[in-house]
């Protein structure tokens, strides 16, 4: 009798430590898959149980066997090519089944950085979105635009779960979408004309260091993850690391067709490093989906003061940007130095959400999707002749010239004393040169800088309305010069 009890009370003890069939967030009813891929799936179960997973696409039913310790089990289904059919996929572990209906496939895109890639439909308090409650009003007459956001977490350990369930297009649900992935969504859509799954995962002030792992930071001089672990003074956005494990983690591998990047106000400063970590982050990222090739289009810097409209530390930050796709493979950087407003100087969070995420989906449909004459080129600075008080600039990618043609602003020139003092420039309409002639106060120009302030607010395009990226043609560092304006306050 005695040993018969020990029985009964060991199989309810089995009983009691079975895991039942789950399904991460990011796995849930509305998800779109990656289209013809190998999408990635998991959840946990029963440690050693068999779970099936079987499409309502296929005939064939794929199986994963949970792990002995943990219960986490993971695989792959093949998926085909995009379509607006809703389909169903069943996950059954014995006699346990769970089914995620409403799921589509077609395209996938991993949306992260800081609080402009975060900033929704609905704007964040007094600062609006241009156009967000148009999109939200007219966000029902795009169902198949899902997005999944993953809540603002942190820790100083590696997590494996997060909320985050994906939300169909709705104004019910549109208003919390971030505004900036949702105009990309809906302008890649438009071009090629498939669903559009969003997953965003965005943290307000966090800096680069925030979406990489410790052992990596722990190799940057001046960055030490375990010293801030301890420092109840940082602020919870400022901390590296922390983003990367309660964030990101818990989603990476999801299946996607490429990476979006919104960041750098937080790094403004530490702009000589910036290249090499967001390098980093990018190739460690493209390790985790398994991808070495995956494309990572990011955003320049927006206008603002920071700390000073005269002063140029963002300036020096965006040329470091421009660098850092440069270095990066498959990466590129649009520009956005026409898209502020003046009163912006006082708002980081610039409202023009919907231009930027055009031009992202421009740059996709060009370089990812093979739609190449889609717009997505920006002219910049090739090559400068300085002429005593005069200096001829050579533009590339300038095909038809620039306009405005005619009293071009934004640029300035210094002497040997690195001032800089507001220039005369006029467009050549035969070469597409520009040449600039300096003030009285110029009599040698060494350097012409075009927009290369903190905030200043670009005009002049090419003919598909591409901005010129800001420049210079010096090589001081930061704090070598300064502006006549500047220095006259």
């Amino acid at each position: 009798m005695k040993n018969r009890t020990l029985t009964i009370l060991a199989a309810i003890a089995v009983c009691a430590g079975a895991q039942a069939l789950e399904l991460p967030d990011i796995i849930s009813p509305g998800a779109v898959l990656q289209q013809n891929s190998d999408a990635r799936l998991w959840g946990w179960a029963a440690p050693g149980a068999e779970v099936t997973v079987t499409p309502s696409w296929s005939d064939t039913a794929v199986t994963a066997v949970a792990d002995r310790k943990t219960g986490r089990w993971e695989t792959t289904v093949a998926t085909p090519a995009a379509s607006y059919t809703p389909h169903t996929i069943r996950f059954q572990e014995g006699t346990e089944t769970m089914d995620i209906d409403n799921v589509l496939v077609g395209e996938v895109w991993f949306c992260s950085g800081q609080s402009n890639m975060e900033m929704p439909l609905r704007g964040f308090g007094i600062q609006h979105i241009d156009g967000g409650g148009r999109a939200i009003a007219y966000s029902g007459r795009r169902p198949a635009i899902r997005m999944a956001t993953v809540p603002k977490s942190a820790s100083y350990t590696p997590q494996e779960r997060t909320t985050g369930k994906w939300k169909v297009s709705s104004p019910e649900n549109a208003p919390e979408f971030s505004a900036l992935a949702y105009f990309f969504a809906e302008s890649l859509q438009d071009i090629i004309d498939t669903p559009v799954g969003i997953i965003t995962c965005a943290y307000g002030g966090s800096k680069v260091e925030g979406w990489m792992p410790k052992e990596m930071l722990d190799g940057y001089p001046g960055w030490d993850m375990a010293a801030e672990e301890n420092n109840p003074d940082i602020r919870e956005w400022e901390r590296i690391g922390v983003m990367y494990n309660a964030m990101l983690l818990p989603v990476a591998g999801y299946t996607v067709k490429g990476f979006l990047w919104n960041q750098g106000e937080s790094n403004v400063g530490r702009h000589d490093e910036y290249p090499y970590h967001q390098k980093d982050m990018v190739e460690h990222w493209r390790k985790l989906w398994a991808d070495d090739s995956l494309p990572f289009y990011f955003v320049e810097l927006p206008g603002w003061k920071y700390g000073d409209g005269e002063g140029t530390s963002a300036a020096y930050f965006r040329e470091c940007q421009h660098k850092a796709a440069e270095i990066t493979p498959n990466s590129g950087v649009v520009c956005t130095t026409d898209l502020v407003d003046p009163v912006e100087i006082e708002d980081i969070h610039a409202a023009r959400k919907q231009p930027i995420g055009e031009r992202l989906a421009f740059m996709a449909a060009a370089r990812t999707y093979g739609n190449h004459y889609v717009p997505n080129i920006y002219p910049r600075f090739e090559s400068a002749d300085l002429q005593g008080d005069k200096a001829v600039i050579k533009i590339a990618n300038a095909h038809g010239g620039l306009n405005p043609n005619r009293q071009l602003q934004g640029f300035e020139v210094a002497g040997d004393d690195k001032v800089f003092y507001p220039a005369t420039a006029e467009e050549n309409w035969d070469t597409f040169e520009i040449t600039v002639t300096a003030p009285e106060e110029v009599k040698e120009i060494k350097s012409v800088r075009y927009c290369f302030k903190n905030f200043a607010i670009g005009t002049l395009k090419d003919m598909m309305g591409q901005p010129l990226i800001p420049f210079r043609t010096d090589d001081w560092a930061d704090g070598e010069s300064t502006s006549h304006l500047r220095k006259s306050l």
